[in-house]
């Protein structure tokens, strides 16, 4: 696994080794998670520190590997537009090398982390978008996504068995914890007394909990390769698309802190509800966590202190 110590990562490692899987990680520990691959290390793992873009360190984690399952990147549209050639080095350069590499060593499955991202944006709000609406990226992070799954579904039957996930936005606790992202960040900055600015409130998401993230790799991993082979799943579910207004509205339920400043879009490069009957009804998978309960997670971490300092800057994947 690359990025093993990352957000969905070290959930994603806990959860194999909960399912009697032999893990073999490599992660750069961009983010300081030091600690956290420590405790990987401990509940059975085995951890390499080193970049998916080192030939060496690629063949270290690839030997004797039956499946890859591809989470390392530069994660997200800020952190991409701040250092694109690192973008391109990492999203795009070094996994068209895994990929190469997985050939030569006889891996049998591949899984590849995507995005919903790649839709864009939809032109019926009515309609959910399914796995094979038009891809409309309109972000560096996004386009380097969908070149990279338009080479993996190009050869479908070549190599090993490659699955693409594209996931919904994610959010919860995670041992490598993100402030970043919409549904955490709202959470955090509303409970520490904040003022909230939220731009474009009107707009259309779909979210999924990290764990739930988890959960759909290890069910792609032990599904029969007739299900997955060439095959592109959105993993979330139906229900839970959600405008950030929507968002707001839910944690103003659950906490009276904070105030919330809303600052009219009528334009966003970005909006799309996402359908996740595909999953469901290929592979049986279903989430077990909504975006209320995720936030009720996150806020009894916040009063429990169990993230430390939330502001912290390990907790960003821009420092």
């Amino acid at each position: 696994m690359t990025g093993g110590a990352g957000y969905i990562g070290s959930v994603l490692v806990e959860e194999l080794l909960g399912r009697g899987h032999e893990v073999v990680a490599l992660d750069r520990l961009l983010h300081g998670q030091r600690a956290v691959a420590e405790a990987l290390e401990r509940a059975g793992a085995t951890v390499r520190t080193g970049d998916v873009g080192d030939p060496q360190d690629r063949a270290a984690v690839l030997g004797g590997a039956d499946a890859v399952v591809h989470l390392a990147a530069i994660v997200g549209d800020p952190a991409c537009a701040r250092a694109p050639e690192l973008a391109q080095a990492t999203n795009v350069d070094a996994t068209r090398a895994l990929v190469a590499d997985t050939r030569r060593h006889g891996v049998e499955r591949l899984i590849f982390a995507s995005t919903c991202s790649n839709y864009g944006r939809m032109h019926d709000g009515t309609v959910a978008l399914d796995e094979t609406a038009p891809l409309r990226p309109v972000s560096l992070y996004a386009r380097q996504k969908v070149e990279i799954e338009t080479a993996l579904l190009a050869d479908p039957d070549g190599g090993p068995a490659t699955t693409c996930l594209r996931f919904a936005t994610v959010y919860g606790a995670s041992p490598r914890m993100r402030f970043d992202l919409t549904v955490n960040e709202f959470t955090r900055d509303l409970w520490a007394q904040r003022t909230l600015e939220v731009f474009g409130e009107q707009f259309w998401r779909p979210y999924v909990h990290v764990r739930d993230a988890g959960r759909g790799v290890a069910t792609v991993l032990g599904a029969p390769e007739e299900l997955v082979r060439g095959e592109v799943f959105n993993v979330g579910r139906s229900g839970e698309n959600y405008r950030k207004l929507d968002l707001v509205e839910e944690i103003g339920r659950q906490t009276d802190r904070g105030r919330v400043s809303f600052v009219r879009r009528d334009e966003d490069p970005r909006d799309y509800k996402v359908s996740f009957d595909k999953v469901r009804e290929v592979l049986g998978f279903e989430t077990t966590m909504t975006v209320p309960e995720g936030i009720a997670e996150v806020l009894r971490g916040l009063d429990e202190e169990a993230f430390g300092d939330p502001f912290d800057a390990r907790f960003r994947n821009i420092p």
